[in-house]
């Protein structure tokens, strides 16, 4: 199989890629930038912008499925930066498989696209679209997965995959951050962190998206059709930091921050960096603070049916993982450093 993987450079493209390469797959990567990592693995990488067509239609060609990675994330910026990536790029994918008669396309959402600023507990894909966002982010990315679930069809058929929080060695944002803030004293618990929460590991969001492609085909079941992927093991918010925590050998000191307080403090932070035009992400947005304090985690038997997807890395086995990853980024000691880097 011939495959194409926007964003291969990233955390999820990459370990899609790899997932590919293994099974003797020939896999090629469309990304901003040179990634030696996919060389290695010997992935082809095509450098380019995906609001660029001629770009992304280049990438697509003589290609038999395209994985749609990548997409511009985060809770801040310009919602025109975010448009211009995620749906703009996103119908330039769309537009090339159909020129070059590429059967399948995997696309890559989230479940922000559906959360409405409460509590979402054992919820199916029948829950619908938010009405409201505050942030760019989920807004565009819902507007994508539309457009990408739309175009299903005789000629192109869809699927768009919703992975939770996914997290796990090599992670290049939520850990990293998670860790920054706690070696600084400023890790905060939002609310009790009571909230149960669902997060996927990598290897099974990576697997999720194999399985899709392998099913997908005009009129198969999973075809125009979105499904939620996570571990299948919601827990209190608090006790997946606290793992984190003990994976970084770091000692559990949470403070915590009243919802309504997190909330509004958000809020001031967006004014105070909108009047002042700092282009760096606020300490803490509305939407980050959303997140945080709520409960979301889903029901997976829909992916359970129709894609055969089943969770082969449990979280305790992620966290165990994720802690051997982070002992082997100790600073040798003439380095000066003792503990993980972060």
């Amino acid at each position: 199989m011939k495959a194409l993987v926007t964003g291969g450079g990233g955390f999820l493209g990459m370990a899609i890629g790899r997932r590919l390469v293994e099974r003797g797959d020939a896999v090629r990567s469309f990304s901003r930038g040179a990634h030696p990592a996919l060389d290695a693995l010997g992935i082809a990488s095509l450098a380019g912008d995906l609001a660029d067509a001629e770009a992304v239609a280049a990438a697509v060609e003589g290609c038999d499925v395209v994985f749609h990675v990548a997409a511009r994330v985060g809770g801040w910026g310009p919602r025109d930066d975010y448009w211009r990536t995620n749906v703009v790029g996103t119908q330039n994918v769309i537009d090339a498989c159909l020129d070059q008669q590429v059967r399948r396309l995997v696309f890559t959402s989230t479940p922000s696209v559906v959360h409405a600023g409460g509590d979402i507990e054992g919820a199916d894909e029948s829950l619908p679209y938010a009405e409201r966002f505050e942030a760019a982010y989920p807004e565009t990315k819902a507007e994508a997965e539309r457009r990408v679930l739309a175009a299903n069809g005789p000629a192109l058929a869809t699927v768009a995959l919703r992975p939770h929080l996914v997290w796990g060695p090599g992670d290049p944002h939520l850990i990293p951050r998670l860790l920054a803030r706690a070696r600084a004293g400023r890790l905060w618990l939002v609310g009790r962190g009571e909230n149960l929460v669902d997060a996927t590991y990598i290897d099974n969001a990576a697997d999720a998206h194999l399985l899709a492609a392998d099913r997908l085909a005009p009129g198969a079941a999973c075809a125009g059709r979105a499904y939620f992927i996570a571990q299948g093991e919601p827990a209190p918010a608090r006790e997946w930091i606290h793992g984190v925590l003990a994976a970084a050998e770091l000692p559990v000191a949470l403070r915590r921050l009243p919802t309504a307080l997190a909330w509004a403090a958000g809020a001031l932070a967006e004014a105070v960096y909108k009047v002042s035009r700092r282009k760096d992400e606020p300490p803490i947005t509305r939407f980050a603070a959303r997140q945080l304090a709520t409960a979301h985690w889903y029901d997976l038997t829909a992916a359970r049916r129709d894609l055969g997807y089943a969770p082969t890395v449990s979280t305790a086995e992620g966290m165990a993982r994720l802690r051997d990853h982070l002992r082997k980024q100790v600073d040798p000691p003439d380095a000066g450093a003792r503990g993980p880097r972060p």
